[in-house]
């Protein structure tokens, strides 16, 4: 019984990592891209929050998809420049705000 304990925390650990690890890539691919010129976490500027786009997009199955298609894709909005896994990361932070 106590294996399984030490075991489950080990697992628990490690995801936290790889979230970590995830968020942070997320945040150097916007902060490179300019993503916050005019974009925010909580507050809209000259484009919305992104708590906003997740409110947005929350439940939808197809929401992952739509953010990735406007923010590499979008009229009228620039394209972020990145591998498919960092846009990834990008389009998941912004979906967990």
């Amino acid at each position: 019984m106590r294996q399984i304990a030490i075991l489950a925390l080990l697992a628990g650990l490690g995801w936290s990592f790889a979230v970590k690890a995830d968020t942070a890539q997320a945040e150097a691919v916007i902060k490179k891209n300019g993503c916050l010129k005019c974009h925010s976490v909580s507050a809209d500027k000259d484009g919305p929050s992104f708590k906003k786009v997740a409110a947005k997009y929350k439940g939808q199955a197809d929401g992952a998809g739509k953010v990735q298609t406007w923010i590499t894709k979008g009229e009228k909005h620039p394209h972020i420049k990145a591998s498919d896994a960092e846009i990834k990361s990008v389009v998941d932070y912004i979906l967990s705000r």
